[in-house]
């Protein structure tokens, strides 16, 4: 079989090799290649280009020179057919071609379903983003809710405060205002008093002004003059607040994360290993 590595014509052997013919194993340059296929016997022969024809490794058994064209499945090695009944008489054999057929075809499919289940574990990605992103809007709405629902009993706590703070302080400075009403009386009452005093003070001395200094006088102790009581004082005792009390009201939440991606471990078997005595 001629070798790739040449890439020279094996006719003429001057020209490039060019062209590789499929049927020969043999490289033309294209004036050979023509007058190959205007042979009788060789007119249909098929050919490729060299740059796209792939090199192959050693495909002759180094002890016999001849292809090796089996495998040992005994000792996992490339052997041909004469070495059968030589040092690897009695063991099990298959053909190349099936074992690249059969290993061609186990890529396919484990090619086939890591691609599947790629396409799978995107669906289920996906589909899991869609419902995590729903639970985000889910819990964020719940938040929401319960900070409003928070707030308005808070307003509502503090609307009833205000208006007990209204009703009860109302109630004392009714008494205040009445407690000032009696007091501006009581000054009203002197003020007349003290004017009849001094309308007496003008008047002649006799014994009738007695009797009605006297009187002035019952009249002054009848003036009703009140001690005043502890008057009414109101205060507002704040009362501390952390921003996590605020939280705690509301409530918490968990995020479970997400496990790290672990590498499948597949089971390796029917690798070849080349023979170190037939190559």
């Amino acid at each position: 079989m001629a070798q790739a590595a040449s890439k020279t014509c094996e006719v003429c052997v001057s020209a490039p090799g060019s062209q590789y013919c499929i049927d020969c194993e043999e490289y033309y340059c294209e004036n050979c290649k023509l007058l190959h296929n205007r042979q009788k016997l060789s007119r249909n022969h098929q050919f490729q280009k060299a740059s796209d024809r792939i090199p192959e490794g050693k495909s002759r058994c180094s002890e016999h020179k001849e292809e090796l064209s089996l495998i040992c499945n005994t000792c996992n090695a490339q052997i041909c057919t004469r070495c059968v009944t030589g040092k690897h008489n009695g063991h099990t054999f298959s053909q190349i071609v099936d074992v690249i057929v059969q290993l061609r075809g186990d890529n396919e499919t484990k090619l086939r379903g890591k691609t599947n289940e790629a396409n799978q574990n995107i669906k289920k990605i996906e589909e899991s983003l869609n419902v995590f992103d729903n639970s985000v809007e889910s819990v964020i709405k719940a938040i929401n809710d319960e900070g409003n629902m928070i707030k308005r009993m808070v307003d509502k706590s503090v609307a009833q405060m205000i208006a007990l703070v209204k009703e009860q302080s109302k109630k004392e400075k009714d008494k205040l205002m009445n407690m000032l009403s009696d007091a501006k009386s009581v000054l009203v009452g002197g003020q007349t008093l003290d004017r009849k005093r001094n309308e007496l003070d003008k008047t002649r001395q006799d014994g009738s002004l007695v009797q009605k200094i006297n009187n002035l006088k019952e009249e002054i102790d009848k003036l009703p003059i009140n001690s005043l009581p502890e008057f009414p004082n109101i205060s507002f005792s704040r009362k501390s607040v952390a921003e996590d009390d605020i939280r705690q009201l509301i409530g918490t939440f968990t995020i479970s994360k997400c496990a790290p991606v672990l590498e499948k471990k597949e089971q390796r078997h029917g690798y070849l290993y080349r023979c170190s005595t037939c190559g």
